[in-house]
């Protein structure tokens, strides 16, 4: 998980990668997975930092 990340999408970036590997996704990929998808949730969230252009 990034730096600064809150409890709620540490436990949610658990669930997604368990639930991932329950499907018989191997273990890196899973957490690739999860990683990508609470990042997208965070950035959705208004949760990252805005980019200096």
């Amino acid at each position: 998980m990034p730096a600064g990340s809150s409890k709620k999408r540490e436990r949610q970036y658990e669930h997604i990668k368990e639930s991932y590997q329950d499907r018989g996704v191997s273990k890196g990929e899973a957490e690739e997975r999860a990683a990508r998808t609470v990042n997208k949730e965070r950035r959705q969230a208004g949760e990252t930092k805005k980019k200096k252009s």
